[in-house]
């Protein structure tokens, strides 16, 4: 290995919402720290002036104590509380013959569930008194200093002792939260839908994690003005206010390894590797270790198999705002009719009488991808009666395909979908949305995983240690089944380890705390 031309204490790999916020409490904490992009796309992609979205973002952990003790170590709890706004409705289902709105006040929820669901009052109220019990219990449990999903000896035992206080975990009689609904019960899926698609976690979800992601949309769902931009600047500006750096653009190349650890991180593009004490990456453990040239991962190395078994299809169709309900939320979930997928649906305001709607819905890893773009567009145009007049633009960054470009066709261009739309594109080549930030190829989906074993009670995926003693990971695929917050105890509990190493920083850190609670 050549000398290092700069040392870091800590690099990051990547930014998503873990690592970013492992990245600004290692900062906090006096530790040198780099953020490197390692391949980051932006959320959005221009074609012609205007904006499409590579993904959807709601800000679900905004009510969790985990995001809670983030802002409040890094002294933004007031800040940070000014920039949010509060959802009213929550979310909306639809459904055939179903228009279900979830508003904040408890009194119009009430009326709201009397309303399309009134033969099913009161199993519903028990439902939701049984979610409010979990949800406090795992508060209470989530604001504790423990280490999500636990390494060594010490680890499982202080986190085990923290699961035992909460339902639905160490009793194989737990019933299931919807025992008492009918199976038949159109409710069933409106707990379960938005809960399957803020999870990083494929198939059934455990009790526990579904009465979280539910609590989660139905608590007060908080957005940011900016999205998914905003919550990334917000983050690196604390990365950046306590000394640290921040290289969006660039990637990891390699990591150069010895004696079980790295040693230092080629950066593409950099003559000589950065010198580092410890990297932190949110991509599977898998994933960072093929950086690290000729390291095999020991035989008797124990940890779960995580695969990649489902992904996330994202369309953006962008139209004319007079094609929109007035009363369509801005997060909605279409259950399936007949045909065609179940779809999460953001509406966003686009400007200048445009409304940009982002569907997503979940497939398979692997799945042909050739006929999801109709597939989707087609449920959202079910649910939406004439939208498909006032369409102006389509477009998936997952498929490779041209974007469809609804404005001023003629009987010349592409006919899009059945007969029954009567819709004609014109088709725009990729590489004609690379100057607005799209790709020419076909852009990876957001994974969704499946653990075998199942471990922590269904909640843990991979460990935050790897097989290189001073890389951890913090991304979706350590705590997949709580989606955003799993991300945020796996960055909390990554940057409790990499403190623990420096009793002069543990020191200062507890300080920190003292004061903060003396506060």
């Amino acid at each position: 290995m050549s000398a290092p031309a700069k040392h870091y204490d800590v690099v990051v790999l990547g930014a998503s919402i873990g690592a970013l916020a492992a990245a600004a409490l290692l900062a906090r904490r006096s530790w040198r720290v780099l953020v490197l992009g390692q391949g980051y796309r932006k959320p959005a992609y221009r074609y012609d002036g205007l904006d499409l979205a590579r993904r959807p973002f709601t800000f679900l952990a905004s009510a969790s104590p985990a995001w809670g003790r983030v802002v409040v170590e890094l002294a933004q709890s007031q800040t940070f509380r000014r920039r949010v706004a509060q959802l009213d409705p929550m979310m909306q289902v639809l459904g055939p013959g179903l228009r279900l709105d979830l508003p904040p006040d408890v009194g119009l929820f009430g009326r709201e569930i009397e309303r399309e669901l009134g033969g099913q009052r009161r199993v519903v109220d028990d439902v939701y008194t049984e979610l409010a019990k979990t949800n406090a219990a795992v508060d209470a449990a989530f604001g504790l200093d423990a280490v999500w999903p636990p390494g060594g000896f010490w680890e499982r035992r202080e986190t085990g002792r923290v699961l035992a206080t909460l339902p639905f975990v160490g009793d194989e009689r737990a019933t299931d939260l919807l025992a008492e609904l009918p199976r038949e019960s159109v409710f069933r899926d409106v707990v379960t839908l938005p809960a399957r698609f803020a999870a990083d976690l494929a198939g059934e979800l455990p009790a526990l994690a579904l009465a979280r992601l539910h609590g989660a949309w139905t608590r007060g769902v908080a957005t940011l003005t900016g999205g998914e931009d905003e919550l990334v600047e917000f983050l690196l500006e604390r990365v950046r206010a306590h000394g640290g750096e921040a290289r969006l653009h660039d990637r990891a190349s390699a990591l150069e390894w010895k004696s079980g650890k790295v040693r230092g991180v080629q950066v593409d593009g950099d003559d000589s590797p950065l010198g580092v004490t410890f990297v932190v990456s949110d991509e599977p453990a898998g994933a960072v270790l093929d950086l690290a040239t000729s390291f095999v991962v020991p035989h008797d190395a124990k940890a779960p198999r995580v695969e990649v078994v489902e992904g996330r299809f994202v369309l953006s169709a962008l139209a004319r705002a007079e094609g929109i309900p007035e009363a369509l939320g801005e997060e909605v979930f279409l259950l399936p009719g007949a045909r065609g997928p179940a779809v999460h649906l953001q509406r966003r305001a686009a400007g200048e009488g445009r409304v940009l709607l982002v569907a997503e819905t979940i497939v398979p890893s692997g799945a042909r991808l050739q006929k999801t773009r109709e597939e989707v567009l087609g449920v959202v145009l079910e649910h939406l009666p004439f939208l498909e007049r006032h369409l102006l633009v389509c477009d998936s960054p997952h498929d490779g395909r041209p974007l469809w470009d609804f404005r001023g066709t003629s009987s010349a261009d592409a006919s899009i979908g059945p007969p029954a739309w009567g819709l004609r594109a014109r088709r725009v080549e990729r590489a004609l949305l690379r100057g607005g930030g799209g790709s020419l190829d076909a852009e990876g989906m957001t994974p969704r995983f499946a653990v075998t074993p199942s471990w922590l009670h269904g909640l843990a995926g991979e460990p935050l240690r790897t097989a290189l003693g001073n890389v951890f990971t913090v991304g979706r695929s350590s705590v997949p089944a709580l989606g955003m917050e799993g991300e945020l105890l796996a960055a909390w509990g990554a940057a409790r380890i990499i403190t623990r190493t420096d009793r002069r920083k543990e020191k200062m850190l507890r300080e920190m705390w003292s004061k903060v609670e003396l506060s």
